[in-house]
């Protein structure tokens, strides 16, 4: 019996996709999304109509592509960022993309007090969240700390995420369809293995790029973590890499890098896409499409799980890992974990 052409088209996009998995260039390159999109024949993510969706870093960028690809799907989408300026016009941008409402909130996500304010704002103000993005952060060149005394990288990209999730527990654990968070990492992380010891840099072995992929390795780590404490809830936290995305970041970051890859960049509308599809809920689409249970955690890139790890790096973490990052983001920030298994 021969096979349909819809089977032998999955067949072979799933070859050519594990073929360019296999690699980094066609993987991580704007090469990846497009033929993947084009011989997987994605669909347009589900719609958000009047579910509100909080993005960070959302001024530029991934973050402000992820947030007009959310507005287009009828979500209102709270817009986070730190200059009054660049949020204003954020919104303008975003407001132009479709019905949603646009709020925006200033925040310092390298201040844990004032993340943890927002979050209890924002607990006293929605009744539910329909989805979390963690995409604020940026590669910090040289060694920087916050007034509290904690490395700006680690700070932003770590224990920021860890006190908004755990303020804004509440709502992520009420309503249905169940919520999502998404932690929007980078490529970068499959080279550092996690260690809680050397994950805060000190000024004297400074090197941002390790700085910047260790957070990433640990924002991983965190995403698993959270998975397991919402887990009997349904909540679903799941880890993504955009590929090379063409971003202002980049450029201040790493300015050597755009300049050799530039043809090759994705778009951030490319890098968000795959952000826009887990927050709207499409692994819940597409395994109920499958006569399968929807997933709560895992490591996405171009729409499919995938590993977090390459060769050589063949173990970066271990048993227990996840636990112990959010008791050390809890040590370091005086916000408990424990607030998402109180609530019912």
């Amino acid at each position: 019996m021969r096979a349909s052409p819809s089977v032998l088209r999955r067949s072979f996009a799933r070859a050519v996709d594990a073929v360019a998995e296999a690699t980094v260039v066609p993987s991580f390159s704007r090469i990846g999304i497009v033929v993947r999109r084009r011989l997987g024949a994605w669909d347009e993510p589900p719609r958000m109509d009047g579910q509100d969706v909080v993005v960070t870093g959302a001024t530029s960028g991934i973050g402000l592509a992820a947030a007009t690809a959310l507005c287009g799907l009828g979500a209102t989408v709270h817009l986070v960022g730190r200059d009054a300026g660049r949020a204003e016009r954020a919104r303008a941008a975003v407001e132009s993309a479709g019905p949603g409402p646009v709020h925006v909130h200033l925040v310092d996500m390298a201040d844990p007090d004032d993340v943890a304010a927002f979050g209890l704002r924002l607990s006293g103000s929605l009744d539910r969240l329909a989805a979390l993005i963690h995409n604020a952060g940026a590669l910090t060149p040289s060694y920087r700390a916050t007034p509290g005394g904690v490395e700006l990288t680690v700070a932003t990209q770590v224990l920021g995420p860890y006190v908004l999730t755990a303020t804004v527990a509440p709502l992520l654990l009420c309503g249905s369809p169940p919520a999502t968070i998404v932690t929007v990492s980078s490529g970068g992380m499959y080279t550092q293995r996690f260690d809680l010891d050397r994950l805060e840099m000190r000024q004297s072995h400074y090197d941002g790029v390790t700085a910047y992929a260790r957070a990433k390795r640990a924002q991983v780590v965190l995403a698993q973590a959270w998975a397991g404490r919402f887990a009997r809830a349904g909540v679903a936290s799941f880890a993504m890499h955009p590929g090379w995305v063409d971003t202002p970041g980049l450029e201040a970051g790493l300015p050597g890098f755009k300049r050799l890859w530039r043809p090759v960049l994705r778009t951030p509308a490319e890098g968000a896409d795959t952000a826009v599809w887990l927050a709207s809920g499409g692994p819940a689409s597409v395994a109920l499409a499958l006569g399968e249970p929807p997933p709560v955690s895992g490591f996405f890139h171009d729409r499919r799980r995938r590993t977090d790890w390459r060769p050589p790096l063949l173990r970066p973490t271990h048993h227990g890992d996840d636990e112990a990052l959010l008791d050390w983001c809890e040590a370091r920030t005086g916000i408990p974990s424990a607030i998402v298994s109180e609530v019912p």
